[in-house]
């Protein structure tokens, strides 16, 4: 039963870590290999945004 549950939760957390972007902050951080800062974090949202609204959207 314990281990039923630390499943469950570990899969809420790691779906709760994808819609923060906090997941895709690690793979940028780890895929550029800089180190956590919030200039880094100020970067990598900027950049996030900017693919967003760049992207054109149709009807």
């Amino acid at each position: 039963m314990i281990r039923l549950l630390r499943a469950f939760g570990s899969i809420i957390l790691g779906i709760l870590r994808e819609i923060s972007d906090e997941s895709a902050y690690a793979r940028h951080l780890a895929s550029h290999g800089r180190p956590h800062s919030g200039e880094e974090y100020r970067r990598f949202a900027e950049c996030r945004l900017r693919q967003k609204y760049q992207r054109a959207k149709c009807c």
